[in-house]
């Protein structure tokens, strides 16, 4: 059987066209068919969609294709408004329906499950993905690389779908409107004053990167230039014409990184001119962001988030909580309001100092946090007498670690609360901890739109033996 299937497999080749029925999304937005029981990802594909593929990766397991031709469209299949989505890369979903992109997000969680967990999906309760009421202009931070082209004109905006062709983009729809204003004519003036700019082929120049953050509630903006190296000439004369351009930036930072690296950031940060940081406000917390703070990206969608994670802990105002990879504190200092006392951790100790300052500056007395990892915390806290009823973790994209998991398994809280930003890996994590736990519902909710991208708040409690 094995050798039939591997001759199956052999008989797709490269550009070999051939067609293909879509059943569903993956988990990077593509559609997903089945040719001779292999399957395949096509870019671009929908959903119930019948295309002709042209075959353009032969892998034993899988291979991948792009759209020839429709044969039957989606009925959820509409116009992508962004003159630069085809190029781009950035968004995956704009020729979706927003309405059915949500639809198709909760399909990615119930996937994931199906693929990594032995649960019974009838029997779980997976809520409607949570949607934006206006799914555009909804990021509050830009990362637009800078180019020269031959005739000496500056272009930013972001490489083109696997590749390394920038695109540039003056007005990206899914940048709030302040980011792309204060890019653009950041790029205008380093054209004007004949700026250096960095050649990824040549390694050589000085400016790599514009770096916009704008605050919604606060209409501040930063910028950071990015730059190869300290010295830059007619440093000042750029800073003062950003000044006298754009009255809303507030915080004018340099950042240096001159390694042959795809990472924005390198280690040194100098401020310029203005503020070092811009305020931004979630809720009735206040946050001040200096250039490296991570903050969520849709603030409007995060106080959604965070309400979530509220409603699941369902507090009472006795309950102790973990806030494990707090970061610098927001959901801890979201949820301090209606607990006894909240203790935090995070391996990073810039960002634990950063949450403690949040917590003093917004006079949350119930709030402490401390370096190090969940692990050797919590059971050195149960050990001193401090269990917590309420742990929380939203772990990077890697899910939870697996001494985390266990550490979680002894300490027993009543109640584990999981804000995940990838389905895979929550599954995973759900599968690990499933004889202890069991999962009450999860909640998607759409943090990105016209992007594959999906968070979900999984509400789990303790299975009594």
């Amino acid at each position: 059987m094995k050798d039939k299937q591997q001759n199956t497999v052999a008989k797709l080749k490269i550009g070999q066209t051939f067609p293909l029925t879509i059943k569903r999304l993956g988990i990077n937005g593509e559609g997903v068919g089945y040719f001779k029981r292999q399957v395949v990802f096509v870019p671009g594909a929908l959903p119930g969609e019948e295309v002709v593929v042209e075959a353009t990766k032969v892998q034993p397991k899988f291979s991948e294709g792009k759209v020839k031709k429709i044969r039957k469209s989606s009925p959820f299949r509409v116009q992508a408004p962004c003159p630069f989505y085809e190029q781009c890369g950035g968004c995956q979903l704009q020729h979706l329906d927003y309405n059915q992109q949500l639809q198709e997000k909760r399909d990615i969680v119930i996937q994931s499950l199906e693929r990594h967990t032995k649960l019974k999906i009838d029997k779980l309760e997976i809520r409607p993905t949570i949607g934006m009421e206006d799914p555009w202009n909804y990021r509050n931070k830009s990362q637009f690389q800078v180019g020269q082209q031959k005739n000496g004109a500056i272009i930013a905006g972001l490489y083109g779908l696997d590749s390394h062709r920038l695109i540039p983009i003056q007005n990206c729809m899914v940048q709030h409107p302040l980011t792309n204003k204060v890019s653009e004519e950041v790029r205008k003036i380093l054209e004007e004053f004949q700026i250096s700019i960095y050649d990824e082929r040549k390694q050589k120049g000085i400016v790599r990167t514009i770096v916009t953050r704008a605050g919604f509630e606060s209409g501040e903006v930063q910028v950071v230039l990015i730059t190869t190296q300290k010295e830059m000439p007619r440093k000042k004369l750029v800073m003062a014409e950003i000044k006298k351009r754009l009255p809303e930036v507030k915080s004018l930072v340099q950042n240096i990184n001159g390694n042959k690296t795809s990472l924005i950031f390198g280690e040194k940060t100098i401020h310029l001119s203005g503020e070092e940081v811009i305020q931004e406000t979630l809720g009735d917390l206040n946050f001040e962001l200096s250039a490296r703070a991570f903050f969520q990206l849709n603030p409007m969608q995060t106080v959604k988030l965070y309400d979530e994670v509220k409603k699941a802990a369902a507090l009472t105002g006795k309950e102790k909580i973990a806030d494990a990879y707090c970061g610098v504190g927001t959901i801890g200092l979201w949820l301090a309001d209606g607990a006894s006392e909240v203790r935090g951790m995070d391996t990073i100790e810039a960002a634990i100092t950063d949450a403690q300052k949040n917590a003093d500056k917004h006079g949350i007395e119930n709030a402490t946090y401390v370096t190090g990892t969940a692990e050797h915390w919590l059971p050195k806290w149960v050990e001193e007498g401090w269990r917590p009823d309420v742990v929380v973790v939203d772990p990077p994209r890697t899910g939870c670690d697996r001494k985390l998991l266990d550490a979680i398994k002894k300490v027993k809280p009543k109640k584990f609360v999981y804000v995940s930003c990838n389905p895979s890996t929550l599954a995973k994590d759900i599968d690990y901890l499933s004889k202890e736990y069991k999962v009450e519902y999860l909640q998607p909710v759409d943090m990105f739109p016209h992007t594959a991208h999906v968070e979900c708040v999984a509400l789990m409690s303790r299975v009594e033996k």
